[in-house]
C-alpha cells in the first residue's frame, strides 16, 4: 500500500500539471475554460515535431516551444476570449469548447491520428528509479515532474506576491472595476494569465508525452483530469491544486490496486464526493492565491 500511496503522490505532479493553467485562469477571470486539454496534447506534438525537426533533446525544445506557447496564449486572450468575459459563462465555454475541436482537427490534419509518444527519445530518465525499500521504489520521471510541479507553484506564488505584476493581477481577480479605477489594464492582466496558464500546459504536455501515450484526440480526457484536481483542491488555489492533483492521482493508484479497472473511476468518485461537499474542495475558493 506504501508503494501504491508513493505512486499515486507522484502521479499527482502530472494532474498538477494539467489543472494549473485551469486554476490560475478561474482565480484571476473566473473563466472555465474548455480547450486546457487540448492546450496540453499542442504542447506535446510541438516537442514530438520539434524532436522529428532538431533531434532527440525534448528538455531543450520545450524551453524553445514555451515563448511560442506564452505569445499564443497572450494573443489569444487579448483578441479572442476577452470579448466573452462577463456574468455569463457561456460565451467563454463556448468559445474555448469551439477553439478545442479546431486544435483537434487541425493536429488530425498535420500528424494524423496515429498515437505517439517520447518515451523512447528521453534516454534514460523514463525507466530509471531509486530503490528506497524492499517495497518501494521512486520513479525519476515522477519525482522530476513533481519537482517541477511544487516548482512553477512556488514561482507564481513569489510572482503573486512579490512583483508588481502579480499584485496587478490579484487586484484585478478579487475587483476588477475598482483595479480599472485606479489605472490597471484588466485586458492586459487577464492576457498575461492566460499566457502563463498557456506555457504551463506546454510544460504539461512534455511530461504527458514522455509518461504516456496520446493522439489528436487525448485533449479531452486530460481536460477532465484537470478539472478535477482543480475542483478538489478547491476553484482559485494555486496550491489546492497541488493537494486535488495528488489526491487524485492517490485515488486513481488505489483503485487500480484494487481492480485495474477501477483506476479512472476512483478518482471519479473522489470528485463526486468533494461536489457533495458543503466545503467545495480541499481550500476555500480564493482568487489568484
Amino acid at each position: 500500500m506504501l508503494e501504491t500511496i508513493v505512486q499515486g503522490v507522484l502521479l499527482g505532479g502530472l494532474y498538477t500539471l494539467f489543472a494549473l493553467g485551469q486554476s490560475l485562469m478561474f482565480g484571476v477571470m473566473r473563466l472555465t475554460n474548455t480547450a486546457q486539454g487540448d492546450f496540453i496534447i499542442l504542447g506535446a506534438f510541438a516537442v514530438i515535431a520539434g524532436t522529428a525537426l532538431f533531434g532527440d533533446a525534448p528538455l531543450l525544445i520545450t524551453l524553445a516551444v514555451l515563448p511560442v506557447a506564452f505569445g499564443f496564449g497572450y494573443v489569444l486572450q487579448r483578441y479572442v476570449l476577452n470579448g466573452t468575459l462577463g456574468k455569463d459563462p457561456l460565451p467563454s465555454l463556448v468559445v474555448t469548447f469551439g477553439l478545442s475541436i479546431v486544435i483537434q482537427n487541425l493536429l488530425l490534419e498535420k500528424f494524423s491520428p496515429d498515437v505517439r509518444s517520447l518515451g523512447g527519445n528521453a534516454g534514460g530518465i523514463v525507466t530509471a528509479s531509486w530503490q528506497i525499500s524492499n517495497e518501494v521504489s521512486i520513479s525519476a520521471l515522477g519525482a522530476l515532474i513533481l519537482a517541477v510541479a511544487a516548482g512553477i507553484l512556488g514561482g507564481l506564488q513569489l510572482f503573486l506576491s512579490r512583483t508588481d505584476a502579480g499584485r496587478r493581477m490579484r487586484a484585478t481577480a478579487q475587483d476588477p472595476d475598482t483595479a480599472e479605477l485606479v489605472g490597471i489594464d484588466a485586458r492586459a492582466v487577464y492576457a498575461r494569465a492566460t499566457a502563463i496558464a498557456v506555457a504551463t500546459a506546454g510544460i504539461a504536455g512534455l511530461f504527458l508525452a514522455l509518461r504516456s501515450t496520446f493522439d489528436p484526440f487525448s485533449g479531452p480526457t486530460q481536460l477532465i483530469f484537470a478539472f478535477e484536481a482543480v475542483v478538489i483542491g478547491g476553484f482559485g488555489s494555486l496550491w489546492g491544486t497541488l493537494a486535488g492533483g495528488i489526491v487524485l492521482g492517490v485515488a486513481q493508484t488505489v483503485g487500480a490496486q484494487i481492480n485495474p479497472q477501477y483506476s479512472v473511476l476512483a478518482g471519479h468518485l473522489v470528485f463526486l464526493a468533494v461536489l457533495a461537499s458543503p466545503h467545495g474542495g480541499i481550500f476555500r475558493v480564493r482568487a489568484a492565491t
